[in-house]
């Protein structure tokens, strides 16, 4: 993906910062006698669960491009993987245009579509993780955290979840009212954009408008919501797997909120993986609830490879066996995608909107 060169910097600085909050005052031979005498063994089942909530995430994602054609999970599940290891590797989430760009050369559904339906995951994602904050916040009055700290997450997820619901409103009337979502989007398009750029705006956001359908149903709309709860759910389920390999106790709600504030942080701009950014806030929070400043860092390092090792492997395997390259930008998928099933331009199109 080309990328201005201070955004890849600014990422490294934000990643750097963090992993220094992360890293300092600790004591790095107490950490490996904390992992060395933790129970690896107990990650299995977590690892089982996590990936079954990998095989949700094709579910929910089947739901959602359900009005543009039916695909299995044995199809998507594969795609899923590579948007994980295209997001752990790749600057600013590549791997979700991966998905987008690989689903087309598969099943030819419009990458615009596509990207739709990757958004709306996204919103379902932020609300559900949101509202593990906010209603787990709680927990937090028994740790040693500060009552305005306690504020301040509190009102960054509420406004967080304020912001995402809005959006995700948004979304559901443009779904319900699609005539007049189109004649607004025609308005803005002929007001804003030179005529050259007009027709690929407004292919493009017809297309992406497609991708929405799925939430004119309020039955599917609410199986989205539910798998989502599963997803997060299930992830969470690993946290508590490995705080039970390295042998102390939380209560599940407070793994919930773990997760929770760990993945609002990743909402931060860093290096691919969240670098420093997930490390620094799992520690603290690990902190803030009598964790030990070295088994916080050995738990934050234990669960960021059982997070990143396994689902980045398997992606890259799905990822070659689709023949993509390493070194590839989003062009050059483009263009392979391009050669097989786009017939209509959009690929082109999607090159000048990326």
């Amino acid at each position: 993906m080309k990328l201005k060169r201070w955004h890849i910097w600014l990422g490294l600085i934000v990643s750097a910062v963090f992993l220094y909050l992360a890293l300092r005052k600790v004591d790095f031979g107490g950490v490996w006698q904390v992992l060395k005498e933790a129970s690896f063994w107990w990650l299995l089942p977590g690892l089982a669960i996590y990936f079954l909530g990998v095989l949700v995430r094709a579910w929910r994602w089947q739901y959602l491009l359900k009005p543009l054609k039916r695909i299995s999970i044995r199809v998507l599940f594969p795609i899923i993987n590579i948007g994980y290891m295209g997001n752990n590797v790749y600057p600013a989430r590549a791997g979700e245009f991966f998905r987008a760009f690989v689903l087309k050369k598969r099943e030819d559904v419009s990458v615009s579509a596509s990207l739709a339906t990757i958004v709306v995951e996204r919103i379902f994602d932020a609300v559900v993780i949101l509202g593990f904050v906010v209603l787990n916040l709680g927990q937090l009055t028994h740790t040693t955290v500060q009552t305005n700290l306690i504020d301040i997450v509190q009102n960054l997820a509420v406004w967080g979840a304020g912001i995402f619901l809005l959006l995700l409103l948004i979304f559901i009337l443009t779904a319900m009212f699609p005539r007049i979502a189109q004649k607004l989007l025609i308005w803005l398009t002929v007001h804003l954009f030179p005529k050259r750029w007009r027709g690929p705006v407004l292919n493009i956001g017809e297309r992406f408008f497609e991708g929405l359908a799925s939430l004119r149903s309020p039955l599917d709309a609410l199986m989205i919501l539910l798998t989502t709860v599963l997803i997060w759910t299930f992830e969470t389920c690993l946290y508590w797997s490995v705080m039970k390999a390295m042998g102390f106790e939380l209560g599940f709600l407070t793994l919930m909120l773990l997760n929770g504030v760990v993945n609002l942080v990743l909402l931060v701009p860093a290096a691919p993986g969240g670098i420093g950014t997930f490390d620094a806030a799992c520690k603290a929070m690990l902190e803030a609830c009598s964790v030990g400043a070295e088994m916080a860092l050995g738990y934050t390092l234990v669960l960021r490879m059982v997070l990143w090792i396994p689902i980045t492997l398997l992606g890259a395997i799905y990822f070659v066996r689709e023949g993509l390259k390493w070194n590839m930008d989003i062009k050059e998928l483009e263009v392979q995608v391009a050669q097989g099933t786009a017939t209509d331009g959009e690929v082109e199109e999607e090159a000048q909107k990326t």
